[in-house]
């Protein structure tokens, strides 16, 4: 069943919070004294909390399956950062590649569940992320999708609704999407 909320998605690490970037790739904080928010994120959440819609942080964290982050730090994590940021909810994918589940990105597992969960509309929400998993995920669930390019050095998405440099960007459009039910398609690309 379909809700009848829409929500804005936003990926963890390089875009609520700052990725620890080794060799130009991103991979996520390992402590707390490592975890640091992306400029402007306490901001921007502050402004759609304030306009009512809901945040839904979904991220993957393979370093579990890995053996390289314990499950209990990535939820020590996320719940310093629920509640920082006001998010609504937090699905967490802790599995790698290999393990063939519905829930990592590019699948669109976690959104479905927190549509479920929460009575989302996923084709008038917006999926925010700083890699090509994450487009990738909005689009097969039907959103509208923002790509933050932090100029990683690796695979980019190519259908990305909105390009921007940093997440603040992005606020407008986002809130005129999930206000209006426009699902985007335009293809923008904000660039300084």
């Amino acid at each position: 069943m379909t809700g009848t909320r829409p929500a804005v998605f936003f990926d963890r690490d390089g875009v609520l919070s700052e990725a620890v970037l080794v060799d130009g790739r991103p991979y996520s904080p390992r402590s707390e004294t490592e975890l640091r928010l992306e400029q402007g994120a306490a901001d921007v959440c502050k402004q759609f909390r304030d306009a009512g819609v809901p945040m839904v942080m979904i991220t993957n964290q393979p370093e579990v399956a890995r053996g390289t982050l314990t499950r209990e730090t990535v939820d020590r994590l996320n719940a310093l950062l629920k509640k920082m940021l006001w998010l609504d909810a937090v699905y967490v994918c802790p599995h790698d590649d290999g393990d063939g589940c519905a829930c990592r990105k590019p699948a669109p597992g976690m959104l479905f569940d927190a549509a479920r969960d929460l009575g989302l509309d996923l084709t008038h929400s917006v999926v925010v992320g700083d890699r090509w998993r994450d487009v990738s995920a909005g689009r097969a669930a039907g959103c509208a999708t923002v790509f933050v390019d932090r100029g990683y050095l690796e695979r980019r998405p190519e259908d990305a609704d909105l390009v921007v440099a940093e997440l603040p960007e992005a606020v407008n459009w986002i809130m005129t999407r999930v206000r209006s039910g426009h699902r985007g398609g335009d293809g923008l690309a904000i660039t300084h």
